[in-house]
């Protein structure tokens, strides 16, 4: 069977991902949720001329000349806006968010004042509109400010708030859950015996896909057998996941039955091997609506598959605007071999050199079992099939993973 080249397995898993129905969320919960629909200003910001420092409003025609003096007939506060006008000779103490008053044009900062009494004297001249905030220097009513399918960020979230919006429409979170297989996994905190390794995998699964939005569900370990396999995938499918993630049992051994329990299920599906290292084997289906992705056993082969197909999927079900994975520039830090008919993605440690050069440095040990290693780099340093041997200094491609 030929090698699935990565471009075309990435889209056979994002083919016909639409986004989730959308529902409304209060502010507090909307954080890094994604927006559904755009969003108009309900209101203008400052909705009047505001001051933006303390100090006195007048109009610059009276402030005109230094050791002007000019009579202080009231005070504004942020909240109590003056009510009379202010006329030749006039001024009003004014404090930083009130509302420039009638016939004020301009405000000196307070700095700027001698105060005698009701009276002030001006010690540096007036210019008109300086120190006042107009009337939709911000934004006004109907601007559109926030976009659909962008993620709200917690700067977003206080500026709906000012846009005077209580709750917003949001896409439903993806519902991912993650089916662990192989008889020898233990739970963290077991006494591993003869042959048997602590289960890691669906940690960083499962924190990987809450990081993009998702919700996460976790269907702990099953045994190499299609009995033990079975339940997982029903109870993914009873707890309504948009996607199951199955890790182990993707190869082609004996004890790989993930693909066999899937089917017997009723899921569709397609079986590759993928022009990629490290993750080969992996396996992609639908049982209905619920998307599957079955990954290699392997930690680093798990993780970077997630990443990579994971992800994007993700964030298609969410309505992101932006979906896929955007490379990045950087120069090696040690010479490469030529490449084989594989994509090859480097774990690799990055350095900024004081011009803000990047150095992306693959690790020595580049094995999929070796979880040290991919904890402690920073990106993938992505290679093409056949590409040439490569020597230290040279420009390449990376992917920078989640801190």
């Amino acid at each position: 069977m030929a090698l699935m080249p990565v471009a075309d397995a990435l889209s056979a898993i994002l083919d016909g991902a639409e986004p989730l129905p959308e529902e409304m969320v209060g502010l507090d919960a909307a954080y890094h949720r994604t927006l559904a629909r755009d969003v108009a200003a309900l209101r203008t910001q400052p909705p009047q001329a505001m001051s933006a420092m303390d100090g006195y409003a007048v109009r610059a025609a009276d402030a005109a000349d230094l050791s002007a003096r000019l009579k202080v007939i009231g005070e504004v506060a942020a909240g109590r806006p003056f009510e009379r006008t202010v006329s030749a000779g006039e001024a009003v103490r004014i404090f930083t968010g009130g509302v420039i008053p009638d016939g004020a044009d301009a405000v000196i900062i307070q700095e700027d004042t001698r105060a005698d009494g009701d009276h002030i004297t001006i010690t540096e001249t007036a210019v008109t509109g300086r120190h006042i905030r107009p009337p939709g220097v911000d934004f006004r009513e109907g601007d559109v400010l926030l976009a659909a399918g962008s993620r709200l960020s917690d700067r977003a979230l206080s500026l709906a708030a000012a846009m005077n919006y209580p709750e917003l429409a949001v896409r439903r979170r993806p519902r991912v859950a993650v089916l662990a297989t192989g008889d020898e996994l233990v739970m963290p905190g077991s006494k591993p015996g003869p042959g048997q390794i602590v289960y890691s995998n669906g940690y960083a699964l499962r924190a990987l896909a809450r990081a993009e939005g998702a919700e996460t569900i976790d269907l702990g370990i099953a045994a190499d057998t299609v009995a033990a396999t079975t339940p997982g995938i029903r109870r993914a499918r009873d707890a309504g996941a948009d996607v199951l993630i199955t890790t182990g049992g993707a190869s082609v051994g004996d004890h790989d039955l993930v693909k066999q329990s899937l089917e017997a299920e009723g899921v569709t599906m397609a079986f590759w091997r993928i022009a990629m290292r490290p993750g080969k084997p992996m396996m992609h289906g639908r049982l209905g609506a619920m998307r599957v992705i079955g990954l290699p056993g392997n930690p680093v082969s798990s993780y970077v598959c997630a990443f990579l197909f994971l992800v994007p999927l993700i964030r298609a079900l969410s309505g992101r605007k932006v979906i896929h994975h955007v490379r990045a520039r950087a120069l090696l830090g040690r010479d490469l071999a030529a490449n084989d008919q594989r994509e090859d993605y480097l774990r690799a440690r990055l350095e900024a050199r004081a011009d803000g050069t990047l150095i992306a440095t693959p690790v020595m040990k580049q094995d999929s079992s070796l979880l040290g290693n991919l904890a402690a780099a920073q990106a993938l340093l992505v290679r093409p099939p056949f590409a040439p041997a490569a020597a230290s200094g040279a420009e390449c491609e990376i992917l920078t993973m989640p801190e």
